[in-house]
């Protein structure tokens, strides 16, 4: 089964647990966010990938520079681990995190949430590759994902339990689009993944294609 048909899956089956008010303001706000274009405004192919230094699940700092220096980046930005549709596709990206190494590159997870959040979701995952964290935003807004939350889907995710004001350090409101970027060695961006649909990602085996043409 692919990423996607497992998302959809689980899409499915969600959807018959949640209320029909809830549905429906989930609905309205992902549609409003797709037709904001934002997802088409994010960076893309062939733009030079910004740089950050940001912390990891340890308490160590990871810098871009410095894993380019090492080969091509396999970058990808998640909500948080309070969300299954990302929890589903980094399991998905740890499964094929072998062949993405044997490409010479290296996997690096970004979510606007706390290091320890972080740290939680590797120990739980036990995944092999760095969850760093983006607090505010700020490396999501320089590639032009970074967007608010409307008033009636953060109190959804209030009354759901999320508790995004702790995990995102004050910062509830603002979170990423999923996306997903092969960056090669010179920092620039070559190939690309960016949806505003939440429920969709980027497929493994699509990465793993990019890294090759990398070749």
């Amino acid at each position: 089964m692919t990423l996607n048909a497992e998302l959809r899956a689980f899409y499915e089956a969600r959807q018959q647990q949640i209320p029909a008010e809830i549905r429906e303001i989930m609905r309205r706000a992902g549609q409003e966010l797709a037709d904001s274009g934002q997802a088409d405004r994010a960076l893309t192919v062939g733009a030079q990938a910004p740089r950050f230094t940001l912390p990891t699940a340890t308490g160590q700092t990871l810098a871009l520079d410095d894993l380019l220096a090492d080969g091509p980046v396999v970058l990808t930005f998640y909500r948080g681990a309070w969300c299954p549709y990302c929890n589903i596709a980094l399991r998905a990206l740890q499964q094929h995190h072998d062949a993405i190494t044997a490409h010479g590159a290296r996997l690096v997870a970004i979510s606007p949430q706390i290091p320890d959040e972080s740290l939680t979701l590797a120990e739980k995952h036990d995944l092999a590759f760095d969850v760093l964290s983006d607090i505010g935003s700020d490396t999501a807004k320089q590639y032009g994902l970074a967007f608010d939350l409307p008033d009636d889907l953060a109190a959804v995710y209030d009354r759901l339990g999320f508790d995004l004001q702790r995990v995102n350090d004050g910062h509830p409101r603002t979170l990423p689009l999923p996306a997903t970027y092969v960056i090669d060695r010179d920092g620039v961006i070559r190939w690309a993944f960016v949806n505003a649909d939440y429920t969709t990602r980027a497929e493994p085996a699509d990465i793993l294609a990019a890294l090759d043409s990398l070749n």
